[in-house]
C-alpha cells in the first residue's frame, strides 16, 4: 500500500466526518486495509493515533464553538460525542488546560489543533543503514499473549514491557532459553500478521527452534503455558535500534514508513514481525527489527 497517499486519504475521510461517530476502524476500512495496520502506520507516520487525533480535532473545534457562539456547553458536548456534560468537562479541560465553563472569559487560552498534512521531506546526507534478508521457515517456542490494536505506538500503555516483566517474574523466560546452548540464547519479541475483523493481535516472547535447540516434551512445555509460532518463509528488512531502551524500537518504525517504504520500491507484507534480543550483542545495539516486505 502506498501509506503516505492512503494516510492523507484518511484525514480527509475523518475530517468529513468528525461529526459521526467513527474510530480508526471505520477510517481503516475506508482505506481498506486492516485495522491494526492502520493503526500502526498512521500512529507512526502522524506521531499519534488515530483516535487521538480524532479527539483532539473535536475538542480543538469544542472550545472554538464555546469561544464564538452562545450555545449552551451541554449542547455541545453532544454534538462532539460526548454522552455527559462531565465526561465533555474532564476531557476538555485535559487538552485546553481550563475547563469550559471558564473558556468564555476574557483572555482564556485555548489549545489549537488543526487538520494534519502528512509529507514526506527526502533530505540528503542522511544515511539509513538496512538490510534484505531471504528467510527460511522458521518455527520458535514461546509464551505468547493478545492484545488490543489500539495499544500499538500510545505512549501512555506499557501493556507490552509489562508482559515482559510478568515473563521474568513468573520465569517463564528462562526454561526456553535453557533449551539453547549459551551464546545463542537469543530472545524474540514475536508480533502476529493482522487478521481481516479481529482487534486484537498476539505478542510473544521465545526462543528460535532449529539444529542446536535441545529436544523436549511440547505436551509438558504446553501444559507450562508455551506455544509453537510458525513463520512462513520471506523477505524481511532489517534495521539497528540504537538506544538504551524500547523508544529506539518506534523510532526504527517511524523510520520504515516515512523513509524506507517511500523510497525503496516495496510494501509491507502481512507476516510475523519481530525483534531480536541478542545475549551477546553489540555494544548500543538495543535489538535487532525484522519487517517482512515485498516488491511492488
Amino acid at each position: 500500500m502506498e501509506w503516505i497517499a492512503a494516510m492523507q486519504q484518511a484525514i480527509t475521510y475523518m475530517e468529513e466526518h468528525l461529526m459521526e461517530e467513527i474510530n480508526y476502524e471505520d477510517v481503516a476500512r475506508h482505506v481498506h486495509t486492516s485495522s491494526y495496520e492502520f493503526h500502526r502506520a498512521f500512529s507512526f507516520l502522524a506521531g499519534m493515533t488515530a483516535n487521538t487525533y480524532l479527539r483532539n480535532r473535536r475538542l480543538s473545534l469544542a472550545g472554538r464553538e464555546i469561544v464564538e457562539t452562545d450555545a449552551k456547553i451541554t449542547d455541545i458536548a453532544l454534538k462532539y460525542g460526548y454522552e455527559t456534560p462531565e465526561s465533555f468537562t474532564k476531557a476538555f479541560t485535559r487538552f485546553h488546560g481550563i475547563a469550559p465553563k471558564f473558556a468564555r472569559e476574557e483572555s482564556a487560552k485555548l489549545m489549537l489543533f488543526n487538520p494534519l498534512v502528512i509529507k514526506i521531506t527526502v533530505e540528503g546526507g542522511k544515511s539509513m543503514d538496512y538490510r534484505i534478508v531471504q528467510t527460511k521457515e522458521q518455527k520458535f517456542i514461546a509464551v505468547v499473549r493478545s492484545f488490543k490494536n489500539e495499544i500499538i505506538n500510545d505512549e501512555e500503555n506499557h501493556d507490552i514491557p509489562d508482559f515482559w516483566g510478568e515473563c521474568n517474574d513468573k520465569k517463564l523466560i528462562g526454561p526456553i532459553c535453557n533449551l539453547r546452548p549459551e551464546g545463542k540464547r537469543d530472545l524474540y519479541g514475536l508480533c502476529s500478521p493482522t487478521k481481516k475483523g479481529v482487534d486484537t493481535f498476539e505478542y510473544g516472547i521465545g526462543v528460535l527452534i532449529d539444529e542446536d535447540t535441545s529436544e523436549f516434551d511440547f505436551s509438558e512445555m504446553q501444559k507450562a503455558g508455551y506455544s509453537i509460532w510458525d513463520v512462513k518463509p520471506g523477505t524481511y528488512v532489517v534495521f539497528d535500534c540504537i538506544g538504551e531502551d524500547g523508544d529506539c524500537i518506534g523510532d526504527t518504525w517511524a523510520k520504515f514508513y516515512k523513509e524506507f517504504l517511500p523510497q525503496m520500491g516495496y510494501e509491507s507484507e502481512a507476516e510475523t514481525d519481530y525483534e531480536i534480543y541478542f545475549e551477546k550483542g553489540r555494544s548500543g545495539l538495543f535489538c535487532e527489527l525484522w519487517i517482512p516486505i515485498r516488491r511492488k
